[in-house]
């Protein structure tokens, strides 16, 4: 029986392994390829905590000064709504007129349809006298004449409310361009503040407090430079004061003072000079740092203080309450709602706008400013604190935030003014 059986053959065997070997060689490609596509693949490199706080501030600055073109195109819509009532309500009251005026045509119409058309020549000829006809005549005249003081105003009344028509158009057109500004700017605000909060989401737990840590060290670094700036104001009041006593030890009767700005005087007169020395009108002479009854041109004189404490009173009034964009108070502000509410507490109207705020008093340079005076930040003006003395300042920061006090050095400082 085993020689009829059919000899096993091998080449099965062996054709089948050159396959394997192929199909082995080709998924090795195929995984070589595909890692080489992955790796080639750019991978973009996690921001570093510094990058992350620096885009988180731009994304800020960025909202404020969307903030800032919101409350402008804000203040405008309010303003073009005005108008936009007060043409309409004259376009209302002309109606009125018009329709008056018209009214009475219709009835001279009226009354001529009734009586009908009569000639001169008719008329005398109808007439009881001559005499009665010269009197009709001169009733016809004046009826007349009245008929003719009506139709001009009527035609008066016409033009004038086809051109306040035409205003109140125009003024729609505006209302309607402003409340586009509206749409965008707020649209704008929403989307930088939307940008800032998504990127601090995507933050781990870990990376959230090595980024308050960096932001801490921000803080304390600006805190150093108000303190040092403090020191210094607090040595310019201390010699400010130690040469006042001097000059009154010298000079018994004459009446100084002390103050922070330039003035100079003596006696009981009105002085003037640069604020180091001067000569009043009077018969004593000397020496005065501050205005007193001298009359100097400081602005730190006493209205000027006047007002800055009522405005340092209002702000400190305010610390704690939140950062809202758009607001002006009274529960929520945003920095430039608060610098002209809190100046508005001392009798000065303020602009809306960081931009035009800053354009609303007299420039100071930092190292003169005054308690009262406001300091604005960035190169686009986006941002505005109350100065209160020693490097500090009372703002509405920004969103997620509360009023409060801060360095101004926190901030890269643009410039000052004082508003009174």
């Amino acid at each position: 029986m085993a020689s009829h059986r059919k000899p096993r053959s091998l080449s099965g065997v062996r054709t089948a392994s050159p396959a394997v070997g192929l199909t082995t060689a080709a998924l090795a490609s195929v995984t070589l390829l595909s890692t080489q596509s992955a790796s080639a693949t750019p991978v973009e490199p996690k921001p570093s905590m510094e990058e992350v706080q620096k885009k988180v501030d731009d994304l800020y600055r960025q909202a404020g000064s969307e903030t800032q073109k919101y409350n402008r195109a804000k203040e405008a819509t309010q303003k073009q709504k005005r108008a936009v009532d007060r043409v309409l309500d004259e376009v209302a009251k002309r109606a009125d007129k018009l329709n008056e005026a018209r009214r009475t045509l219709g009835s001279f119409a009226a009354a001529q349809y009734r009586e009908g058309a009569v000639t001169p020549t008719a008329a005398l000829l109808f007439a009881d006298s001559p005499q009665a006809f010269f009197e009709q005549k001169q009733v016809t005249d004046r009826l007349t004449e009245r008929q003719r003081g009506v139709l001009t105003d009527y035609q008066t009344q016409q033009a004038a409310a086809a051109k306040q028509r035409a205003q109140a158009s125009k003024d729609l057109e505006s209302l309607t361009a402003s409340q586009a500004a509206l749409r965008t700017s707020k649209q704008s605000v929403q989307q930088k503040l939307g940008a800032a909060r998504a990127l601090l989401s995507k933050l781990t737990t870990e990376e959230k407090a090595r980024l308050a840590a960096l932001e801490r060290k921000k803080e304390e670094e600006a805190r150093r430079k108000a303190e040092a700036r403090a020191k210094l104001e607090a040595r310019a009041k201390a010699e400010a004061e130690r040469k006042r006593k001097e000059q009154q030890a010298q000079n018994p009767s004459t009446d100084t003072s002390t103050g922070s700005g330039s003035g100079t005087g003596s006696g009981t007169g009105s002085g003037t000079g640069s604020g180091q020395s001067g000569t009043g009108p009077g018969t004593d002479t000397g020496s005065g740092t501050g205005s007193g009854t001298s009359g100097g041109t400081g602005a730190s004189d006493g209205s000027y203080a006047t007002k800055a404490a009522k405005v340092l009173s209002f702000a400190r009034a305010q610390i704690g309450k939140p950062y809202v964009w758009g607001a002006t108070g009274p529960s929520s502000y945003d920095c430039s709602g608060l610098t002209q509410a809190a100046w508005k507490a001392a009798g000065v109207e303020l602009p809306r706008t960081t931009w035009e705020q800053v354009k609303a008093g007299t420039r100071v340079a930092t190292d003169d400013l005054l308690p009262g005076d406001l300091v604005f930040f960035y190169d686009d003006i986006s941002h505005v604190g109350i100065y209160i003395g020693d490097g500090m300042m009372i703002h509405a920061p920004k969103p997620g935030a509360n009023v409060r006090e801060e360095s101004i050095y926190y901030m890269p400082i643009y410039g000052s003014i004082r508003p009174a």
